[in-house]
């Protein structure tokens, strides 16, 4: 699926049935390529959080655009390799930092890739729970909601219902070990 406009959340059932969160897409992503690339049942769940449109493009109609235009197929193995990336540095980053510091880094880098600018700050452009962060960060909810609290407090962050706007980015990407390494 080519998503043109919106956000998505994609999300994967844990084996005791909780939710969590893998990834979000926004306009120009591709999304479902893993399966359509290798021919395997879809391992994650997509869900819209804003008004969305895409396009669906099935796996035939995918493999033959990708013989004819190589060039394409090569921006395909690109965006691949880009999110291997990001998981492996997600993984490095779990073992490496507190869980206090990587839920900074993820504010940071949504709030640069979503955010939207309002007259406080950097809205992060799509609704986000406590526990859909505290997946993304590998935290538990209650150390999510002590670090949001110690944002807060520090003033880089104001939240609100399932919302977080950016106020001081200098000062969560000094929280997230950031400053000068974007």
């Amino acid at each position: 699926m080519l998503l043109h406009s919106g956000i998505l959340k994609v999300t994967v059932l844990t084996s005791d049935g909780a939710e969590s969160l893998l990834a979000i897409r926004i306009g120009g992503d591709l999304v479902g390529e893993m399966s359509a690339l290798n021919d395997l049942p879809r391992s994650a769940t997509v869900a819209a959080c804003t008004p969305s449109v895409y396009s669906v493009i099935h796996r035939q109609q995918l493999h033959t655009f990708l013989e004819r235009q190589p060039g394409a197929a090569l921006a395909l193995a690109g965006m691949v390799a880009d999110r291997l990336r990001w998981a492996n540095q997600f993984r490095v980053e779990f073992t490496a930092y507190s869980a206090k510091v990587r839920i900074a880094r993820v504010l940071v880098k949504m709030a640069l890739a979503y955010g939207r600018r309002t007259p406080t700050g950097l809205e992060i452009g799509f609704e986000l729970t406590q526990s859909e962060l505290a997946s993304l960060c590998g935290a538990a909810e209650v150390t999510v909601q002590k670090a949001l609290r110690d944002f807060r407090h520090n003033g880089a962050i104001i939240t609100g219902y399932r919302t977080v706007t950016v106020v001081d980015l200098d000062a969560l990407q000094e929280a997230a070990e950031l400053r000068g390494n974007l």
